[in-house]
């Protein structure tokens, strides 16, 4: 069992949709992917990305997907 990519965009949408799939009991792992602290030229918008455990994809996924229509 792995961690598979669930969302990859900003820090503040990241945060809200952990929110949501935390509470059916889901864990979350999010990874914050600033490389402005490095190399100050780079900047992106998809500077976080929220994971999930395989095995718990079908569970989180109603949330995911209604967190997309909605963004």
């Amino acid at each position: 069992m792995g961690l598979i990519k669930i969302f990859s965009g900003t820090e503040i949408l990241a945060q809200s949709l952990q929110e949501k799939i935390e509470a059916i009991g889901v864990t979350t792992v999010i990874r914050i992917n600033n490389q402005a602290n490095v190399i100050p030229s780079i900047q992106t918008d998809k500077a976080v990305e929220l994971f999930i455990q395989e095995v718990d994809f079908g569970k989180a996924n109603p949330i995911i997907e209604e967190f997309r229509l909605r963004i």
